[in-house]
């Protein structure tokens, strides 16, 4: 599997009072807090590791004040995006975080010539399925079972670009 194209190189952009940039290997403990903070079944840390070892993935950061308060895991594939992961430390939350990480995504991804992005969200995550539905996803699909631990579904969601 292999991307392709790399829409996030290691310098760093701001957008709405927030860095955004690629995440370094040093980082991992920090982005494991806020991981484990956000879900209740997070990532593992060899997980996100490897993700850092794919040319195909990348762990998009955002920053303040040099402290990380939220990140988007995604893979390029062929000429897709795809969301593996979005999470923002709860004591940040409803600051458009999650959003800003999702828009500068998008616009990467359409300035980079992509066609499509993809994720799966918890049916449950209301305010997850409102910000991606804002952002022009629509439902595509369920995956019964998606999320083992709780046995809930996934609603499947698709942008083109």
């Amino acid at each position: 599997m292999s991307g392709g194209i790399r829409l996030f190189g290691d310098e760093g952009v701001v957008r709405g009072g927030f860095e955004l940039r690629r995440m370094r290997m040093d980082e991992l403990p920090e982005v494991m807090e806020v991981e484990r903070r956000a879900f209740a079944h997070p990532w593992s840390a060899e997980l996100l590791r490897r993700e850092l070892t794919h040319d195909w993935s990348t762990i998009l950061l955002a920053l303040e004040g040099g402290h990380i308060v939220g990140f988007v895991i995604f893979w390029v594939v062929v000429d897709e995006i795809h969301v593996l992961n979005v999470a923002v430390d709860p004591a940040h939350r409803r600051r458009g975080i999650a959003r800003i990480l999702m828009a500068e995504l998008l616009e990467r991804g359409r300035a980079g010539g992509l066609s499509m992005a993809t994720l799966e969200v918890r049916r449950s995550n209301e305010p997850a399925l409102a910000l991606y539905e804002a952002l022009g996803f629509r439902n595509v699909g369920v995956r019964k079972g998606y999320y083992v631990e709780e046995r809930e579904d996934a609603i499947v969601m698709t942008v083109d670009l």
